[in-house]
């Protein structure tokens, strides 16, 4: 759906998270509705389950990647880029994109069922919207995230073939370029995002960033095609 719909409004209040200090946490609490999500994602909060504690975190430093110049893949990727036979789509298969997400971690999963629920709600409203990669008819990668205004908070990603992830992560870089995204937020730093090119950058850098590219006009993910 496009341009997304407003859902009822939260009656959760946030912290906000420039008065953590050192601290990570925001707040704990279950509450996968559509306006709290999206109360969060507004100032920098996401969800992150830890057993049967649901904690909202605002992590200093926090994860992007940059959009404000062309990527600088690895040599293996942009071979691979080249010369794969793999499909991408947008929006195609939400579901089974954040399904995978967890099914696909053999250590366990914070994307528990009630999570997933409140994703796909916000996905029905146009809101949450996954990149999908296929091998023929069989999903073989993709990742999903949140998209307000001209930021997209990615949540996580997967593959069932090699590089599938790197390449639904690059082509969403593609689309999020073409669409002229402002802030792309993979959160949490780890080897994986550090070597498709993410950088650390301060909490209180990051809410200022945020602040503006949230309020900006919203564009369709799957009208900006960028490199097929």
């Amino acid at each position: 759906m496009f341009p997304p719909t407003e859902p009822p409004r939260t009656r959760v209040v946030f912290p906000d998270p420039r008065d953590l200090g050192d601290h990570d946490v925001v707040a704990v609490g279950t509450d996968f509705s559509p306006g709290t999500l999206l109360e969060a994602y507004r100032h920098g909060i996401f969800p992150w389950p830890h057993g049967n504690m649901v904690a909202w975190f605002s992590p200093h430093p926090r994860a992007i990647f940059p959009l404000d110049a062309a990527p600088r893949w690895s040599r293996s990727l942009r071979r691979t880029l080249r010369n794969t036979r793999l499909r991408v789509t947008v929006d195609r298969a939400f579901l089974d994109v954040i399904r995978a997400c967890g099914d696909e971690r053999p250590e366990g999963t914070w994307i528990r069922p009630d999570l997933v629920a409140g994703y796909a709600r916000l996905h029905h409203m146009g809101w949450a919207h996954s990149l999908e990669v296929w091998d023929g008819d069989a999903l073989v990668g993709g990742i999903y995230g949140v998209a307000i205004g001209r930021v997209f908070a990615g949540e996580s990603m997967f593959h069932r073939k090699t590089d599938a992830s790197k390449i639904a992560f690059a082509k969403l870089v593609e689309r999020l370029r073409a669409a002229e995204f402002a802030l792309f937020d993979v959160q949490v730093m780890n080897p994986h995002l550090e070597s498709l090119g993410c950088v650390e950058i301060a909490r209180d850098d990051y809410l200022a960033r945020l602040e503006g590219a949230v309020l900006a006009a919203p564009r369709a993910l799957d009208e900006a095609r960028g490199e097929r």
